[in-house]
C-alpha cells in the first residue's frame, strides 16, 4: 500500500443509520485499526449521500468507489481490498437497474451524474461534527469576506442581484426580506430559521442540517450582520433529533472559534444562535404561528390583514425569517458573487432546487437539479423511470398542499411560476411519483386527511371546510358519492383557498381540486359506476 491518504466516507444521516450505517461505521474503524491502518485511512462519518435506498453506502476516496447496502462483515474485505492496493469489492457496485451492469464511481451513476449538486456538494464529503472539515472546504470564508471587506448594504445587494427566491414554499425575493428587515429602525432584531419541516415525505432540511449544519449557521450569521440582528433562533421539530444534536454541536465549535459570539473575527459584530425545538404541527411552518410558538403560546397564525414580520415578528421585533435552504445558499453566493448564482435557474426562479423525490420511481432520494429543468427529465433520468414496467399517472409537488399533475404533463418546467400555473406548488420540495395502479380520488383523500388533521381550528373555512371536503371523498371511495359532490367539492375548495387564514387552509385543496381537473374519470367511474378504476378503493356496489 502505498503512503497515498485515503478516506472511507460512511454515510451516517438518518436514512442511513436507520438501515445499520453506524455498526458498519464501527466495523470499519475496528478493521483498520486491527490492520494498522489509521495513519493512512480515514474513517469519516458524513451526512446523507443522498441516493437513500442505496444505504448503507460506502466512498472509497480519493477514487470515488462507491458500495451500496453495505453490512458489518464488508468492513474486513473493504479495509484488505485498500491495504492489499487490489481490485474494488464488485459486488457492492450499484447495479444499473435494466441490464445489472456494475457502475463503480458515484460520479458515472445517472442518479448523480444528471444532478447540479451545489448546495449538497459537501453533504455526504464532510464530518458534520467536526468544524475543521468544514473550514478545509472554504466552511466561514463568505462570513470572513461579509464582515471584514463589505458593508450591510452590500450584502443584501448580492442577494437581492441572485435572484434567491425563499425556499420554505412561498417564494418570497429573499433580498427584499433582508432589505425590509434592515430599514426597520428598532435596536433589537430577530434572524429565525425555519427547520419545521412538516412535509410527509420530505427530509431535505433535514439532511441540510445533518449533513452540513455550519452552512446553515454561517448564512444566518451573515444574515444578522446585514439586517444588524444579534440573536439568531433554529425552530427544529423535536422529531429531528440527529439534526438537533449536529446543530449543537455545530453552535459550540462557532463559538470556540468565534465564528459566534461578541466581536466575531475581531470585528465589532456580535451574533449567537440558540436552538428553539418545536412539538412537530405542521402549521407551525407558517411565519407567525412559528413565532407564537416561540413565545410560548399556541401555534396560531395571525389572522389577516397584519404586519409582516420583519417589522413585526418575535416579541414584537422586527424578525427575518428565512428556510434552512435559503440561509444554506448565502455562503455560496456571497463567496462566489450574485451573477454566478443568477446563471442557474430561469429568469425569475433562480438557482437550484433540491427535491425529495419517493413514491412509484426505481431510484428514491434527495435530488438537487437547476431551477427549470423539467419533470420528465427528473422522474426518468435522475430518478430511472417507473419500476416493473408500469406507466406513470401523476407526479405530485409541494407537499400535502401541493396538487397533482397528470403524466402528458411532465414537461412542465419546474419553478415557483410554472407551476402555480397548472395549479401545483413548488412547496419546500416533496416530490412523490404516481404509476398507473394509483388512485387519484383515494389520494386527494388521503392528503386532505392530513391536512385537516393538522389544521389549527382558528378559522372555520380551514376547519370545517376541509372536514366537509374530506367526508364527500370518504364516501366517494366507498361507492356513496353524488354526481353533485364533484362541483360541491370545487365549490368548497375555491371558497377554502379564498377566506382560509393562513398558508396551510388556502393551498389545502390543491390536491382535491387539480385531480378533479385532470382526473375527473376517475371520480365519474367511483360515482356512477360504483368502481374505483384502479382497484384501491373498497366500493360498495349497489348504494344508491
Amino acid at each position: 500500500m502505498t503512503n497515498e491518504q485515503k478516506s472511507i466516507l460512511v454515510g451516517l444521516g438518518t436514512c442511513g443509520i436507520s438501515v445499520g450505517a453506524e455498526k458498519v461505521f464501527s466495523s470499519l474503524e475496528k478493521e483498520v485499526s486491527n490492520l494498522n491502518l489509521t495513519e493512512n485511512i480515514h474513517v469519516k462519518r458524513t451526512g446523507c449521500q443522498g441516493f437513500c435506498q442505496q444505504e448503507p453506502i460506502v466512498v472509497i476516496e480519493p477514487e470515488g468507489f462507491f458500495y451500496t447496502k453495505v453490512n458489518p462483515d464488508d468492513a474486513v474485505e473493504i479495509a484488505h481490498s485498500i491495504l492489499l492496493g487490489g481490485k474494488p469489492l464488485e459486488r457492492l457496485f450499484y447495479r444499473e437497474p435494466i441490464t445489472g451492469k456494475p457502475i463503480p464511481h458515484y460520479r458515472d451513476i445517472p442518479f448523480y451524474s444528471k444532478q447540479e449538486r451545489i448546495l449538497l456538494k459537501n453533504c455526504g464529503k464532510i464530518d458534520p461534527e467536526d468544524i475543521d472539515d468544514y473550514l478545509t472546504v472554504g466552511g466561514y470564508q463568505a462570513l470572513r469576506k461579509a464582515l471584514l471587506e463589505m458593508t450591510p448594504e452590500e450584502i443584501i445587494l448580492e442577494v437581492k442581484g441572485s435572484g434567491l427566491r425563499g425556499l420554505g414554499g412561498a417564494g418570497f425575493p429573499t433580498g427584499l426580506k433582508w432589505e425590509a428587515c434592515r430599514r426597520t429602525t428598532c435596536e433589537e432584531k430577530y434572524v429565525i430559521c425555519n427547520a419545521d419541516e412538516g412535509d410527509p415525505g420530505a427530509f431535505q432540511d433535514r439532511s441540510v442540517m445533518e449533513g452540513n449544519p455550519h452552512s446553515v449557521l454561517e448564512g444566518m450569521i451573515i444574515a444578522g450582520y446585514a439586517t444588524g440582528a444579534r440573536n439568531g433562533l433554529i425552530y427544529v421539530r423535536a422529531e429531528y433529533p440527529l439534526a438537533v444534536k449536529r446543530l449543537k454541536i455545530a453552535i459550540e465549535q462557532a463559538r470556540q472559534n468565534r465564528f459566534l459570539g461578541g466581536h466575531i473575527l475581531g470585528s465589532e459584530v456580535d451574533f449567537d444562535i440558540e436552538i428553539f425545538q418545536g412539538a412537530g404541527a405542521f402549521v407551525c411552518g407558517e411565519s407567525t404561528a412559528l413565532v407564537r410558538s416561540i413565545e410560548g403560546k399556541r401555534g396560531r397564525p395571525k389572522p389577516m390583514p397584519r404586519a409582516r414580520t420583519t417589522e413585526i415578528g418575535l416579541w414584537n421585533r422586527p424578525t427575518l425569517l428565512n428556510n434552512v435552504k435559503s440561509f444554506a445558499n448565502i455562503p455560496l453566493i456571497i463567496s462566489n458573487g450574485s451573477e454566478w448564482f443568477a446563471q442557474k435557474g430561469t429568469e425569475k426562479s433562480k438557482g437550484t432546487a433540491i427535491f425529495s423525490l419517493t413514491g412509484k420511481v426505481v431510484n428514491c432520494g434527495l435530488i438537487e437539479v437547476p431551477m427549470g429543468i423539467n419533470l420528465r427529465k427528473i422522474i426518468y433520468d435522475i430518478g430511472g423511470g417507473i419500476p416493473g414496467g408500469k406507466a406513470l399517472k401523476a407526479v405530485q409537488t409541494g407537499g400535502p398542499s401541493g396538487g397533482c399533475i397528470p403524466a402528458d404533463m411532465i414537461d412542465t418546467p419546474v419553478d415557483f411560476d410554472s407551476l402555480t400555473k397548472i395549479g401545483s406548488i413548488m412547496g419546500s420540495g416533496g416530490m412523490v411519483v404516481m404509476d398507473e395502479d394509483t388512485c387519484m380520488v383515494d389520494v386527494a383523500r388521503y392528503f386532505l386527511d392530513f391536512t385537516r388533521r393538522e389544521s389549527c381550528g382558528q378559522c372555520v373555512p380551514c376547519r370545517l371546510g376541509t372536514k366537509q371536503m374530506f367526508e364527500i371523498l370518504d364516501d366517494i371511495t366507498k361507492g356513496e358519492g353524488r354526481p353533485e359532490d364533484m362541483d360541491l367539492l370545487i365549490e368548497l375548495g375555491e371558497a377554502i383557498r379564498r377566506s382560509s387564514i393562513c398558508g396551510l387552509g388556502r393551498t389545502a385543496p390543491n390536491p382535491v381540486l387539480t385531480t378533479l381537473r385532470y382526473f375527473r374519470d376517475e371520480y365519474e367511474a367511483h360515482i356512477y359506476e360504483k368502481r374505483c378504476p384502479s382497484g384501491v378503493c373498497r366500493v360498495r356496489k349497489g348504494s344508491d
